[in-house]
């Protein structure tokens, strides 16, 4: 499983890195600038605290993988996590509007792509939170 939790770290690492496209391919200049400054703003600092947020969960997964698995913190935090993932899974189904990818070739790849990524990361920390580890001999803890 460790190997698992290093790749959704390099995984992380890279979306977060990837955000700082976002202004120019989402065009937020143009997009934006109808918006009042408050709002136009938020969305600026919003967008570089989540990069920011998926950086850190990332240098997380990497750095303390086996932290992750073996303490009951690290499975805590796994816990977390999961369901972090598994509500951004629904959010790609329930709030995103379908109208956004269905019928165009390139969003229903990136679509269907994001939301098998959403789901494997619910459900690796999902399974490091529930499986005992047989390593450290960790038991799970109700």
């Amino acid at each position: 499983m460790e190997i698992h939790i290093k790749v959704i770290g390099t995984l992380l690492i890279s979306l977060a890195v990837t955000h700082a496209v976002f202004p120019r391919y989402f065009k937020w200049r143009q997009e934006l600038s109808t918006l009042s400054l408050i709002n136009r703003q938020m969305m600026w600092v919003h967008t570089f605290f989540i990069a920011f947020t998926l950086l850190l969960t990332g240098s997380l997964c990497l750095l303390f993988a086996t932290d992750l698995q073996q303490t009951e913190l690290g499975r805590f935090v796994c816990f977390g996590l999961g369901l972090f993932w598994g509500i951004r899974l629904l959010f790609q189904f329930f709030v995103y509007s379908p109208s956004l990818w269905k019928g165009k070739k390139f969003e229903t790849t990136i679509h269907v792509l994001f939301s098998l990524l959403w789901l494997y990361f619910s459900a690796v920390f999902f399974s490091v939170f529930l499986t005992n580890d047989a390593v450290s001999g960790l038991p799970y803890k109700q």
